[in-house]
């Protein structure tokens, strides 16, 4: 990756045949939006404004065939890695990836509405057999409830995996960064990532408290999730860090939240919040390094 990284900063056109080639292919869509946050990182909004136009031109084939992906994920990892730029805060990137999240959700439903729908009323008869199962008395008004959360929740779904994307890919681009130009510079931020609490707990009341004042802000339950999440691994990272644990670990994490994501994916949100008031990493440096000797006349 090291050598992507240094073909990309090479020059101008090599920069754009890396971002216009991985543009062309829609499952490399995020090593163009990468490619892109790298040079705007580096070389700021002027430098990167040639190779957003050139891979928005593909990413907007793209987006008249129905695949919204590459435009919205380049566009999206541009606008944070300015943040960033401007910022250099991670939780401010966080936040940001919100309303970005449901500017997708709004643009997702004006593209593929009719498809998601269509999904809708494919899924209805299943949603029926699940209702019987669960509640052999419930009537149709909590059918036509239930349903009436379906689009939604697809909807945000989508805009959230565009969401991670879009963060996934501005961490690409900073990893890149740090590699060429400030070796563990990367790791040092994102073990440090955290929260405030007020940022946190207003993300978990959105994701849990939206659903169930209406049934569109359901949108809100995945999308604020992200934020939470990514946070809740960056602090998995600092303990692993700060204890000199074996990468094991983090590996038993990413398989956790792979293969049994409904149970690993709320206890890392938990951390988050939870992190957010205790800090745990700084109360773990507040200890200071144990002397062997202590105690020892």
């Amino acid at each position: 990756m090291r050598a992507v990284a240094e073909f990309i900063m090479r020059g101008r056109m090599q920069a754009t045949a890396v971002v216009v080639g991985a543009a062309l292919l829609p499952l490399f869509f995020w090593l163009s939006a990468a490619a892109v946050s790298l040079v705007l990182l580096r070389r700021g909004v002027s430098a990167a404004a040639g190779l957003l136009f050139w891979g928005a031109l593909p990413g907007a084939v793209w987006f008249h065939y129905g695949e919204p992906r590459l435009l919205l994920v380049l566009l999206g990892a541009a606008a944070l890695s300015q943040v960033l730029r401007a910022t250099v805060s991670w939780a401010r990137v966080l936040l940001m990836s919100v309303p970005l999240a449901l500017l997708f959700a709004w643009v997702i439903d004006l593209a593929l509405g009719a498809t998601l729908r269509e999904t809708a009323e494919a899924v209805q008869p299943m949603l029926g057999e699940m209702l019987k199962q669960l509640d052999p008395n419930a009537g149709a008004e909590v059918l036509a409830q239930m349903q009436a959360y379906v689009v939604p929740v697809l909807g945000g779904i989508m805009a959230a995996m565009l969401q991670l994307s879009a963060v996934l890919s501005l961490v690409l681009g900073r990893w890149w960064q740090s590699l060429l130009y400030n070796p563990g510079g990367f790791a040092a931020e994102f073990q440090a990532l955290r929260l405030n609490p007020l940022a946190a707990f207003s993300l978990l009341a959105l994701a849990l408290m939206g659903p169930q004042i209406d049934p569109q802000l359901a949108v809100l339950l995945p999308v604020c999730s992200i934020p939470l999440t990514v946070a809740g691994v960056a602090l998995v990272h600092g303990l692993v860090s700060q204890a000199r644990m074996a990468t094991f670990w983090l590996v038993g994490l990413y398989v956790g939240l792979i293969l049994l994501t409904q149970l690993v994916l709320p206890l890392i949100v938990l951390l988050a919040v939870a992190d957010s008031l205790i800090d745990f990493r700084g109360r773990k440096r507040s200890k200071g390094p144990q002397d062997p000797a202590d105690g020892e006349g």
